[in-house]
């Protein structure tokens, strides 16, 4: 495959041309080509510079297809159709896109490029996150549209290294604030030298930031970072959440992304959603001369509420993401929409060009193309069938009776594997796929002894 040069997505990223110099010069030794996993990692491989230049830039490389089918250990699992034992487990391509190129300043002479996936025959990979998000990009610029989103993504900071995390078994963690530091300056204060250089190494790196905030667990923080087309805003997400990673531990201390680290509030990843035209043009959501949402954007509403529970195991995608759902705890647990309610799943905010939808279901641990494809899906689906949108949750939706979101992923992975909607939608062997993904973590799950059982049964029982 001859891969096409395109232009980068902002000034900050790099050009082909601008990195061939950079290469040239002595700038740059490490090209880092990477695509995103189901489990919401950057893998891939860390290329000398002029290799790639001379071997790769042209045409991509390769990478065993077991890559898709494996567990958050990286054991092969029997029961994928996508890669297998019986298979051989052969390679799939990495094709570079040359729109992704940016540099890592945390990693002095590096840039990553991000990739799709295809066959080594020259088909899309179809199961791969970053392929299931682009095809539901296609469905939305059939009707003439793009859709914009941002991701809003909380994290706990620890005082605690990862090593010694790691080797105390994850018990007795620093966390980098004692108290709830909601809206804290103070708080942030104290954690600024990490913030500041995740920050300033995203803006390097071709995001645009926003702000950072602290949020009301324990050392829980929120770097915002300015909505883009929403495979951009996948790719900078997949990115940013390797480099904190990368930058705390830099600065002896860890963060974690989980949904729900401990018994206190857990990380939220809330997803701002909105359709455009593909130029940039016509507010789709907005009814302009009346001044109110448009029917268009009813539709979407309607379709992601509809799909909700269908494909919570994308936005939920582990067995701790469903312990963030508690009432209370501003995660929702209904699957209902409010205008600014944040009791809600669907929250509605803004008007004019800045209408969209905010869903609150997906916690920190989302994978973003995953998440991201699973909201186009459905608002595209309500829209497709023109589905009505039921009456607005007013007050706590908490108590509402609205229906609730799935408990478990055992109850999530049941609601993908009986949906007609997400055969239809996403394809009968990805959702094969995902579902076998969520079968092999309940299986290790429920074989594992936990603290849990161990304090409840060691002596007393």
């Amino acid at each position: 495959m001859n891969i096409t040069p395109t232009p980068p997505r902002n000034g900050r990223m790099l050009t082909v041309d601008r990195l061939r110099g950079m290469i040239l010069e002595g700038e740059i030794d490490t090209v880092v080509l990477a695509f995103t996993d189901m489990q919401g990692r950057l893998q891939g491989k860390l290329l000398h510079a002029r290799f790639f230049l001379d071997s790769v830039l042209g045409h991509g490389t390769e990478g065993c297809n077991y890559l898709l089918a494996v567990d958050v250990d990286m054991n092969t699992v029997d029961g994928y159709d996508h890669a297998s034992w019986a298979s051989g487990y052969g390679d799939m391509e990495f094709i570079p896109d040359l729109s992704t190129i940016r540099l890592m300043p945390h990693r002095p002479g590096s840039v990553l490029i991000q990739c799709d996936l295809t066959s080594t025959t020259g088909e899309a990979v179809r199961v791969s996150p970053r392929s299931m998000l682009r095809a539901q990009v296609d469905r939305a610029a059939a009707h003439g549209w793009k859709a914009v989103a941002g991701t809003e993504l909380e994290f706990v900071i620890y005082n605690t290294p990862y090593e010694k995390a790691w080797d105390d078994g994850y018990r007795n963690l620093i966390p980098a604030n004692r108290y709830n530091i909601d809206y804290s300056i103070l708080g942030s204060s104290i954690v600024e030298p990490l913030l500041r250089d995740i920050r300033n190494t995203m803006y390097s790196s071709g995001l645009t930031v926003e702000s950072a905030k602290g949020e009301c667990n324990f050392g829980q923080h929120e770097i915002a970072f300015l909505f883009d087309e929403v495979i951009a805003t996948a790719d900078n997400h997949s990115y940013y959440k390797t480099a904190a990673k990368d930058i705390a531990r830099q600065h002896g201390q860890s963060i974690t992304f989980m949904a729900k680290p401990n018994q206190r509030e857990g990380n939220s990843c809330h997803v701002h959603m909105s359709l455009r035209g593909k130029e940039d043009d016509g507010l789709v959501f907005w009814d302009e001369q009346n001044g109110r949402r448009s029917a268009v954007y009813d539709h979407f509403i309607a379709g992601v509420l509809a799909t909700m529970r269908e494909f919570t195991l994308f936005y939920a995608p582990n067995i701790n993401s469903y312990k963030r759902f508690v009432k209370g705890s501003f995660a929702p647990t209904s699957v209902a929409w409010g205008i600014d309610n944040r009791t809600t799943a669907v929250r509605l905010v803004g008007s004019g060009k800045s209408a969209r939808m905010e869903n609150r279901l997906p916690g920190g641990d989302m994978n973003p193309y995953l998440g991201l494809a699973a909201m186009l899906a459905g608002g595209l689906y309500g829209i497709e069938n023109e589905l009505s949108l039921e009456a607005e949750t007013r007050g706590n939706a908490y108590e509402s009776g609205a229906p609730v979101v799935p408990t478990t992923m055992h109850e999530a992975r049941d609601t993908l594997a009986n949906s007609e909607i997400a055969a239809q939608v996403f394809g009968e062997d990805v959702v094969r796929h995902y579902v076998h993904y969520a079968d092999v973590e309940i299986e290790a799950f429920d074989a594992a002894v936990t603290d849990w059982e161990l304090t409840r049964g060691f002596e007393r029982l």
